[in-house]
C-alpha cells in the first residue's frame, strides 16, 4: 500500500515536471514580453515615449542611474528569456506538441507569438549597443573647465572634486581589458599643470566642446530650478497647511468643544503664575503712577475695581493663548503629514536636491568649507549653544501649551549636542577627509 502511494506521488511529480517543460516556450515568451512592456512603460511615463537615454537632460545623474539600473535588469531578463524560448522550441518536436495537446496545454496562436516577438524586438533593438556606449563614455576625458558631476563610490555620495585633487582614473572593467591612461594621470618630466593646460587647450579647440558645455549648463540650470522650487515647496506647503488647518479645520472644532464660560483658562501652572505676576505688576504700576502725579491716594475700592478689570482682561488673553496652543498641536500634525506626503510623492526631486546640495557643498573652497563647519558646530554644539537650545525648547513648549520641564531641558542639552558633535566629527573623518583633505587641515588650523 505504501509503495503504491509513493509511486503515485512520484508519477504526479514527474507529470507536473513534464507539463512545466512543455510550457517552457510560452512561459519564456511571456516573461520576455512582460520585461519589454515594463521598458515601454518607463519610456512612456518618464521620457515621453522616447528611448531611455542616460544623457537625457530631463533628470539628474542620480535619477538616470536609477533608470539605467532598471533598464539593464529588464534587458537582461528579456534577452535570457528569448534565448530560452528559442532553445526550448528547438528541443520540442512534434511528438512533444501532440503530448502537450493531450495534456490539455493550449499554445498561443502563431500570429500572437509573432506579434509578441515583433514588439520585443522593437523595444530592445534600441538598446542593443547600450553597453558599448556606457563603456565608451567611461573613457571620455572631461575637461577641467566644464562642470561635471562625478560620483563618489562610497555610499553613493555625490560631489564635485576639489580643485586640489587630481582627476579620477577610470576603473578597469571586469573583462580586464587595458584602459588608455589619461595624460594628466601619467608621471612625466613636465609638471602636471602644464599637461592639464595642454588638455584644456585641446578641448577648447575641439569643435564639439561648445555643444557639450551648453548641454552641461542646461542640465545644471534645470537641476538648480528644480532644487530651488522643491525647497520653496518644502517650506511653503507645511506653513500654508498649518495656517489653513488652524483657521478652517482645527480652530472651529476647538472653539466648538471648548465652552467659553466653563473652559479651563490656564493649561499649566506656569501660565497661572505668569498671570499672577502680571497682575501684581499692574497693581504696583497703579500706585507708582499715582505717586508721580501727586494725586490723592487711591481708595481700596478704586484699586479693587481696576484690579478686577485687569484680571478679566488677563483671563481673556490667557484663555485665547490656551486655545491657540491646542490649535497649534493639531495644526502641526497636519503640517507634518503634508511634509511627509510631499517627500513621498517627490522622490525624483529629492535625488535632484541631494545632487544640488552636494555640488554646492563640495564645490566650495577649502576655507569656505572650514568656515561653514566651524559656524554650524559653534552654533549647535559649541560653548554657547546650551543657551540657544534652552530658548528653543522653551519656545516649543509654549507653542504647544506645555510646561517647560527644566529637568528634561537640561537632559536634552547634555545629550543631543554631544550626538550632533559626534556626527559632525564622523562626517569629517569619513567623507570630508577623503574628498578634501586640505579643507580638513584648514578646519583644524582655524579651530585651534
Amino acid at each position: 500500500m505504501k509503495n503504491s502511494v509513493f509511486s503515485q506521488k512520484i508519477y504526479s511529480f514527474l507529470l507536473d515536471t513534464y507539463r512545466w517543460y512543455l510550457q517552457t516556450p510560452e512561459r519564456s515568451l511571456d516573461q520576455a514580453y512582460d520585461a519589454a512592456l515594463k521598458i515601454k512603460e518607463i519610456e512612456n511615463k518618464h521620457f515621453n515615449g522616447n528611448k531611455i537615454d542616460i544623457d537625457s537632460a530631463m533628470y539628474s545623474k542620480s535619477v538616470m542611474d536609477y533608470f539605467e539600473s532598471d533598464l539593464k535588469k529588464l534587458l537582461k531578463t528579456a534577452k535570457m528569456r528569448l534565448t530560452e524560448f528559442r532553445a526550448s522550441r528547438w528541443f520540442l518536436d512534434e511528438e512533444n506538441q501532440k503530448a502537450a495537446q493531450k495534456a490539455g496545454i493550449e499554445h498561443p496562436s502563431p500570429s500572437l507569438v509573432l506579434e509578441k516577438l515583433n514588439f520585443i524586438d522593437q523595444v530592445i533593438s534600441k538598446y542593443t549597443i547600450i553597453s558599448d556606449q556606457i563603456t565608451s563614455k567611461a573613457l571620455v576625458v572631461k575637461p577641467p573647465n566644464i562642470p561635471v558631476d562625478p560620483v563618489i563610490s562610497d555610499n553613493n555620495l555625490l560631489g564635485v572634486n576639489a580643485p586640489s585633487l587630481p582627476p579620477k582614473i577610470p576603473i578597469q572593467s571586469s573583462d580586464h581589458r587595458p584602459k588608455p591612461k589619461l595624460k594628466a594621470d601619467t608621471m612625466g618630466v613636465l609638471p602636471r599643470s602644464i599637461l592639464s593646460t595642454i588638455t584644456r587647450l585641446q578641448v577648447e579647440l575641439d569643435p564639439n566642446s561648445e555643444q557639450e558645455v551648453i548641454q552641461n549648463f542646461r542640465q545644471a540650470q534645470r537641476r538648480t530650478i528644480i532644487s530651488i522650487r522643491f525647497i520653496l515647496l518644502l517650506v511653503i506647503v507645511p506653513l500654508l497647511t498649518h495656517q489653513i488647518a488652524k483657521a478652517f479645520v482645527v480652530g472651529p472644532l476647538v472653539e466648538e468643544f471648548r465652552d467659553t464660560e466653563q473652559m479651563q483658562i490656564f493649561l499649566n501652572s506656569e501660565m497661572e503664575e505668569e498671570a499672577l505676576v502680571e497682575l501684581q505688576r499692574f497693581e504696583e504700576k497703579l500706585k507708582f503712577e499715582n505717586f508721580i502725579r501727586n494725586a490723592p491716594p487711591l481708595l481700596p475700592n478704586q484699586i479693587e475695581i481696576e484690579m478686577k478689570k485687569r484680571a478679566v482682561k488677563l483671563a481673556e488673553e490667557f484663555r485665547h493663548e490656551s486655545s491657540n496652543a491646542i490649535k497649534n498641536v493639531f495644526a502641526d500634525i497636519f503640517s507634518v503629514v503634508a511634509f511627509i506626503w510631499l517627500l513621498l510623492v517627490s522622490k525624483s526631486s529629492i535625488a535632484v536636491i541631494k545632487d544640488f546640495f552636494d555640488r554646492i557643498v563640495y564645490g566650495l573652497s577649502d576655507s569656505a568649507k572650514a568656515f561653514i563647519i566651524i559656524l554650524f558646530t559653534d552654533i549647535f554644539v559649541g560653548f554657547h549653544s546650551p543657551h540657544g537650545w534652552e530658548v528653543l525648547l522653551e519656545g516649543v513648549s509654549r507653542h504647544w501649551g506645555l510646561p517647560a520641564n527644566r529637568d528634561f531641558i537640561f537632559l536634552f542639552i547634555a545629550t543631543f549636542p554631544v550626538i550632533l558633535d559626534t556626527i559632525f566629527k564622523y562626517w569629517i573623518f569619513r567623507y570630508l577627509n577623503r574628498i578634501s583633505p586640505s579643507a580638513v587641515a584648514t578646519y583644524r588650523n582655524m579651530n585651534e
